[in-house]
């Protein structure tokens, strides 16, 4: 097991888009790196820029805080559709940590993406895992959840969040 180090906003490669992974299954040590260490942050997600790959990969876990492990590894994922509903809740970054913030979401997504053992998915994602799919997938196109609440809303937030860091 190798812990990564979680970057920090303002990090600038928090906010690059990633670049496509030719071959996913070569990603695999990585995925399991990124596994570990959202489980020992402790996260539900975690993004290939957060740990410093500028890499189309995240990996996510909804329900492991509550029981049962149940670990995703997503490689060059793509939403494909959306609800035209959206909901907002309260979310959190490892990236920027201590400040929670309201932002809106679709209620549903529909994403492909492949594992690191080369299989393609295609699945509709709903509730809480539509949530985090879309915070992580954010991540890989340089979107912070600074970058999705209002700009009154934002300024509210940086400033919580350089007082929290001293």
């Amino acid at each position: 097991m190798a812990l990564l180090d979680i970057l920090k906003w303002p990090d600038p490669r928090l906010t690059r888009p990633c670049a496509r992974v030719p071959d996913p299954v070569a990603l695999a040590g990585l995925a399991q790196d990124m596994l570990d260490t959202m489980y020992v942050a402790p996260g539900r997600g975690l993004a290939g820029p957060q740990v410093g790959q500028m890499l189309r990969i995240f990996v996510m876990d909804t329900t492991w805080k509550e029981g049962e492990r149940s670990p995703v590894i997503c490689v060059n994922p793509r939403i494909v559709d959306r609800s035209d509903s959206v909901a907002e809740g309260t979310e959190a970054c490892l990236s920027i940590p201590g400040v929670d913030m309201s932002v809106p979401r679709s209620e549903w997504i529909d994403m492909t993406w492949t594992d690191t053992e080369g299989r393609d998915h295609a699945e509709r994602l709903t509730g809480f895992d539509a949530v985090c799919a879309q915070h992580e997938h954010d991540h890989l196109d340089g979107i912070v959840i600074f970058d999705r609440i209002p700009p009154s809303a934002r300024m509210a937030a940086e400033q919580a969040y350089t007082a929290s860091r001293g």
